[in-house]
């Protein structure tokens, strides 16, 4: 199903792709061939410092993994040691003799492929004038610049003409490399992708290029499929010999996974390891779902994706439902061995209500800007990090969350069971209370882990629920309460409330919010000195708050009663923030309204 999809992609973005067993490459020096074949020059000014990277030459031109000793050439464009019989720098006379000797080996196995080509072109002035300058004994042979190292990419052209460009070089590579990797008996039959009976491969002719899967270890080249053990293969077979995949379609299916990867629009990074592709069967949503994937959406993309949930569509509008599907592949890299992590294969209409639920499911009201906000999943997984008072600490958050989250979103699933325990443990650690943390809570106790899967539960609501008599819930507006009433009653603090009880408030609130309230006494002794209008109000608040409790505030909480306390702690604070942003409004329109709250300099708290 896999490769069946990447050939489809292929089949339908075939102007996107490069040409058979092609790929991307950077070139450092042109052999330019004179049009009658000749002379030659070698033009060029090396690799380029990294400040001139973008001035770089970049070409599609023939590739195929190749490993061993004897490595085989590229046609026409490869390294000076193959095009110019440059030798790998050595130290010492034998090892000199040994560079010297493979690069004459290499350059001569480059010329033969040359003139392959060349001899199966012989209308072409192109071929003529590269078979003139590899043959003819007085052609004016191309000075080598010192410069030149034996890695350095060369590519040839004769006049303006690039030769790997041409038709038939492409079509000479494809079948050079058909006849690498085909099976050494001429081995046909059916291939298990497009069902039609043809050549097929021994193995996989293009690899995964290296540095597109992130990795902790060392970057390699990475081989979608590989069987070269014994061990591996199914009654001891190695290759592909009980895995029929055709050359087309086995080239095709490697082309796109490239393309996608190196596509911002189509591919997304994992910032600990890992990448995933995505495309569609048609290319009709693609705009729309790469925003929501690389985490860009603007409102009026969450508003739809939020809409597509009512959706029921009636009888007749079955011509209209869209039919086309969403394939998503993450990817891991293990050695030279790509790892598939996940493969999602669903309809666009329900990836994009599975959107819509994550959406609603954790936007979160904003007091000070009076609007929903949501959080991108890559800030959630850094959320759960450690945070040192002005920032997420880079590479603190748990491995493999990110692509888990993600995951989650795609699949409309509950979130890891791993995920409300580290959210409460930052918490707990470094008091921070921000809005991709309370998404995440907000997101635990929306999806619980006995939903049915094809439902939302959004029992939790997106801003301050007046009503709401949960013990838990009430205890994190109490709390919040009692703040207020210290910031209030003593200016310049060194240390809150929040610094200093919010770990044991969240944990055991009846002991600590008692001990906290009768605190608080002497605090709003000093308000009804200095500020009785604000001491007031607080005092109303507390009180109102306190006659919601129908029983006891519990003696202990639970994780989940410990995500609503949080929970009603944020609420709480962003009504405070929002009745503040009000008066700040009504004080510049001449209608001036009473409001108790963070001052401005709070509302960063916020963020």
């Amino acid at each position: 199903m896999l490769l069946q999809a990447l050939n489809d992609f292929a089949a339908r973005s075939a102007g996107q792709l490069p040409a058979a067993y092609y790929r991307e490459k950077t070139v450092h020096w042109v052999l330019r061939i004179a049009e009658d074949g000749r002379s030659a020059e070698v033009q060029g000014e090396g690799p380029l410092p990294p400040k001139r990277r973008a001035e770089a030459l970049i070409e599609q031109v023939p590739h195929v993994q190749r490993s061993g000793t004897k490595v085989p050439p590229y046609l026409l464009v490869d390294t000076a040691e193959f095009v110019l019989q440059v030798p790998k720098s050595a130290t010492g006379e034998a090892e000199e003799e040994k560079a010297a000797a493979e690069a004459e080996r290499r350059h001569a196995a480059w010329r033969e492929l040359a003139l392959a080509w060349a001899t199966q072109a012989p209308d072409d002035p192109a071929a003529v004038a590269l078979h003139t300058y590899l043959t003819h004994p007085d052609t004016s042979r191309a000075v080598v610049p010192e410069r030149v190292e034996a890695k350095d990419m060369v590519a040839v052209r004769v006049g303006p003409q690039w030769l790997h460009t041409l038709p038939s070089v492409q079509e000479h590579w494809a079948g050079e490399v058909r006849r690498r990797k085909g099976d050494r008996t001429e081995r046909s039959g059916l291939c298990l992708v497009c069902g039609t009976h043809a050549p097929l491969l021994s193995t996989i002719p293009e690899p995964i290029k290296k540095g597109a899967v992130p990795t902790a270890g060392g970057s390699n080249e990475g081989q979608l499929i590989s069987i070269n053990a014994t061990a591996q293969g199914r009654q001891g077979i190695t290759q592909l010999a009980n895995t029929p995949i055709c050359h087309t379609c086995g080239g095709r299916a490697m082309a796109s996974l490239n393309h996608l990867l190196a596509s911002d629009r189509h591919s997304r990074r994992f910032r600990d390891h890992g990448a995933m592709v995505w495309w569609t069967r048609h290319g009709t949503s693609d705009d729309e779902l790469g925003a929501l994937m690389n985490d860009e959406a603007d409102e009026g993309i969450v508003a739809r994706a939020i809409d597509s949930i009512q959706d029921r569509p009636t009888p007749y509008a079955v011509e209209a439902v869209d039919a086309d599907l969403f394939h998503g592949l993450t990817l891991g890299l293990n050695n030279a061995r790509i790892v598939v992590r996940d493969w999602i294969d669903v309809p666009v209409p329900a990836l994009r209500a599975n959107w819509g639920h994550w959406f609603a499911e954790h936007g979160l009201f904003d007091g000070w800007t009076g609007r929903t906000q949501w959080a991108p999943i890559w800030r959630m997984a850094q959320a759960c990090g450690r945070f040192d008072g002005a920032r997420y600490v880079k590479d603190s958050a748990p491995r493999g969350l990110e692509h888990d989250l993600l995951h989650a979103a795609l699949r409309g699933l509950p979130l890891p069971a791993r995920t409300l325990p580290l959210v409460l443990q930052r918490i707990q650690a470094d008091r921070r209370i921000d809005l991709p943390r309370a998404a995440l809570l907000r997101l635990i106790l929306n999806r619980p882990f006995d939903r049915d899967g094809t439902t939302s539960v959004t029992n939790t609501p997106e801003k301050l629920d007046e009503n709401s008599t949960d013990p838990s819930y009430t205890a994190g507006r109490i709390f919040f309460v009692l703040e207020e009433v210290q910031r209030e009653a003593l200016h310049n603090l060194n240390a809150s409330l929040r610094d200093k009880h919010f770990r044991t408030a969240m944990i055991a609130p009846l002991t600590t919010l008692t001990q906290l309230t009768a605190n608080s006494i002497a605090h709003f002794k000093r308000l009804s000195r200095d500020n009785p209008k604000a001491g007031t109000a607080l005092m109303n608040r507390l009180t109102a708050l306190q006659d919601k409790l129908d029983r006891p505030l519990p003696q202990h909480l639970t994780p989940l009663e410990q995500a609503r306390f949080v929970l009603g702690y944020f609420h709480q604070r962003h009504a405070a923030l929002e009745a503040v942003a009000q008066h700040k409004k009504n004080k510049g329109t001449g209608t001036d309204a009473e409001a108790d709250g963070p001052s401005e300099s709070e509302s960063e708290s916020a963020s």
